[in-house]
């Protein structure tokens, strides 16, 4: 029997895979694999995040190469019983059958409500940051479920999926419920939230097709458009006053907390994502060298790079966070008003942004479409701008060196249209008998 082993991830190969050795190993800024010596192809995947896995890694009988997660390194699922499971897998190899096929043969009666839960259970979802897996779940149980649930995997169609993407555009998921005591949870579907959903089924079937659970994915084909730009920004200096003026007036009013009021200044000097704020603790703040350094699991873009992203912080920004009371390291910076999770934001945000008169549809995150933008109209640079906001591809920051030339373009054409219309003989007698004097 023919084992294959990735040659691009860091590899070891340890005499017997222990609780010991599963709970002692340390996450790299790579995935690695450690290596069964005593069951060949087992063994075990550490990824960035710190989640780990337990694996199977065989060739089918055709000499294809594949890899069977066995399931997340846990209380429930320990060394020794994966180990069992490796060494059935091992003789259904050395039988000449495929595994994973089988796996496939025994899910055929699997629904899609089924797929979504071992799909949130799985190491995949895990390697998500944290603010994107509250997301996920909130379309999973509010729009995937209600459309898609009770389907068979095996027997759905592109058309079933066109027809959810079509029932969550047109507000057929739409609810108004109590979150505990945090208040209520208002969806509303629309075709940007249709888009999100179909995308994240999209991802959740390619997961399914890896793990040998579905044949095909249904929701390929589906042409669900592409979203807008999100252009609806602060351009004027006056605009950030207005906001700056309206966050201080709620505050003395006592109609918005200070802990609200400082997390919204943060976002707007420092260009940070909101839950990169509002889900701050003080173990990732570093006043002294003035930044904000967050692990990979806590940032949009770290589970991919396995990087931890910096934010660098203006003093007037730092001086907002030092003010704030001090809690123990794993505790928010901006305390919540109530219940145990990050502050909320977005009521808050509402509210603010009605008094200031901002432009409609501003949100948070336009924010930090602000800064970039401002910043490149001033001539920061793509590399610069990409560090700051911590993207992971160039062509995400370009977005805004486009907007900054046809910034620049517009205000050169706006200086210049006194001398234009001059030129073209529709000035003032008096101005163009300056202009020619000066000729």
């Amino acid at each position: 029997m023919n084992f294959w082993t990735p040659c691009k991830q860091r590899v070891t190969t340890i005499p017997k895979i222990t609780k010991s050795k599963v709970d002692t190993t340390k996450p790299t800024g790579k995935p690695a694999f450690i290596w069964d010596d005593e069951v060949k192809g087992f063994g075990l995947l550490v990824l960035p995040s710190g989640v780990k896995s337990y694996v199977f890694q065989y060739r089918t009988p055709q000499g294809r190469s594949r890899r069977a997660t066995i399931g997340k390194a846990s209380a429930t699922l320990t060394a020794e019983q994966a180990r069992a499971k490796a060494k059935a897998l091992r003789r259904a190899v050395e039988d000449g059958r495929d595994p994973l096929d089988e796996r496939q043969e025994q899910r055929d009666a699997l629904t899609v409500a089924e797929l979504l839960t071992l799909y949130l259970e799985s190491a995949r979802f895990a390697e998500k940051a944290t603010s994107t897996q509250a997301v996920d779940r909130g379309r999973i149980t509010r729009h995937l479920l209600p459309t898609l649930g009770k389907k068979y995997i095996t027997k759905l169609t592109t058309e079933d999926v066109r027809r959810a993407f079509a029932a969550i555009r047109d507000g057929k998921t739409a609810t108004d419920e109590k979150t505990g005591n945090r208040g209520r949870a208002i969806v509303k579907g629309g075709e940007g939230t249709a888009r999100s959903a179909v995308r994240l089924f999209r991802a959740v079937m390619t997961w399914a097709i890896d793990e040998g659970m579905a044949k095909d994915n249904p929701a390929a084909a589906v042409k669900i458009g592409v979203d807008g730009q999100r252009d609806v920004i602060l351009e004027t200096v006056e605009e950030y006053e207005r906001l700056f003026r309206t966050l201080d007036k709620m505050q003395a009013e006592l109609r918005i907390r200070p802990a609200a009021a400082d997390a919204i200044r943060v976002i707007a000097l420092t260009g940070a994502r909101r839950n990169e704020i509002a889900a701050l603790k003080w173990q990732h703040v570093d006043l002294k060298a003035g930044r904000i350094v967050l692990p990979p699991a806590s940032h949009k873009t770290g589970a991919k790079t396995g990087k931890p992203r910096i934010i660098g912080l203006p003093a007037a920004a730092a001086a907002i966070i030092a003010k704030q009371p001090e809690g123990a390291p794993e505790a928010f910076v901006f305390a919540p008003a109530r219940g145990a999770g990050a502050i909320a934001l977005s009521k808050p945000w509402r509210d603010v942004r009605a008094e200031a008169k901002l432009p409609e549809g501003i949100g948070l995150h336009g924010l930090r479409h602000s800064l970039a933008s401002m910043l490149a109209v001033g001539g920061a640079q793509a590399a610069d701008l990409m560090t700051l906001l911590g993207h992971r591809q160039m062509s995400t920051t370009q977005r805004y060196i486009h907007y900054a030339d046809d910034k620049r373009s517009e205000l050169a054409e706006r200086a210049a249209s006194p001398i234009t219309a001059a030129l073209n003989g529709s000035g003032k007698p008096a101005e163009v008998a300056k202009i020619r004097r000066v000729k």
